[in-house]
């Protein structure tokens, strides 16, 4: 693959043509993250989507019903310096957030618009909005 940047700097690779690792993805192949094997599989779990690669210290993640992964690429790690571009915002009922925590989050507080704020294993944070 090819590794390029955005004008801001952000890096995304283009795979060429015949690499069976996005096969069926469709046009927006994966998104990938940076990210621990601990946080793809805790989210193949939360989301419950299979994980569709676990080899050495990377993961991918797929909906089961199709379209592009979800990876993470292991270590080296950026350091983190704020929240990250790309996050999650779940919704369910209180249970969910009790689920979530017993899979590996962490409980980080409610926000005022009764978000509950959690984080990931890696500390990435990500909502739940309740619903009842």
């Amino acid at each position: 693959h090819v590794v390029l940047a955005d004008p801001e700097g952000n890096e995304f690779c283009v795979i060429e043509p015949g690499n069976g690792f996005l096969a069926e993805c469709g046009f927006v192949g994966a998104l990938a993250c940076d990210g621990s094997r601990a946080a793809g599989h805790f989210w193949s779990k939360a989301l419950d989507w299979p994980l569709v690669w676990d080899e050495g210290e990377e993961t991918a993640i797929r909906s089961p019903h199709g379209g592009p992964k979800i990876t993470w690429g292991g270590p080296p790690f950026d350091a983190k310096t704020g929240k990250r571009r790309v996050r999650f915002d779940l919704g369910g009922p209180p249970a969910e957030v009790d689920r979530l925590v017993s899979l590996g989050a962490t409980r980080l507080g409610t926000g005022e618009d009764g978000r509950v704020e959690l984080a990931d294993p890696d500390g990435n944070e990500f909502s739940v909005v309740v619903t009842r």
